[in-house]
């Protein structure tokens, strides 16, 4: 995959050289509380996060989650991309940043940019996005993306979540 670039980002391919930077995401409480406690408590476990996850996905499916920096300082803020997975009939849209960086439009315009290459290189019509139905936040990002609720399911026992699909 080559690096997609927006007006302020770079969105780019994970490498195991950002551990250190998934280890703390995925340990602000926010993650915890919004997505799941993956139980990453060391770079080492970050490294492997990202081979099980993020690059075992590229390898799959020619997609995933990418990591998203800022494209004038190269700062980390979060992650976003298309991922397959098991539970899921299609595609979704996934997407993580640090609190620092909310408000300011940089999620939508991550994904954005992830749906366009989704078009593009995949030939996606129709893609799902997951939320916690207490995330109004995401909610309404998803709802400005044109995604529109379609049901509530469980990922997990005890795991609720609303699904949300876009259409080209």
């Amino acid at each position: 995959m080559v690096p997609l670039s927006t007006e302020r980002l770079i969105i780019r391919p994970f490498t195991l050289e950002d551990a250190p930077f998934i280890l703390r995401l995925l340990n602000e409480p926010s993650f915890i509380e919004n997505i799941a406690d993956k139980g990453v408590r060391t770079v080492e476990q970050a490294a492997a996060y990202l081979t099980d996850g993020p690059l075992a996905s590229y390898a799959v499916h020619g997609h995933g989650l990418w990591m998203v920096q800022h494209r004038s300082t190269g700062n980390p803020m979060g992650m976003c991309g298309l991922i397959k997975r098991d539970s899921l009939p299609e595609v979704d849209l996934g997407y993580a940043f640090c609190p620092e960086f909310w408000g300011l439009g940089y999620a939508r315009e991550a994904a954005e940019a992830c749906l366009a290459w989704g078009r593009a290189q995949k030939d996606l019509q129709t893609v799902l996005a997951i939320v916690s139905p207490g995330n109004a936040g995401s909610i309404r990002l998803l709802e400005a993306l044109r995604f529109r609720y379609e049901k509530t399911m469980e990922m997990s026992p005890g795991d609720e979540v609303a699904v949300y699909r876009w259409q080209a």
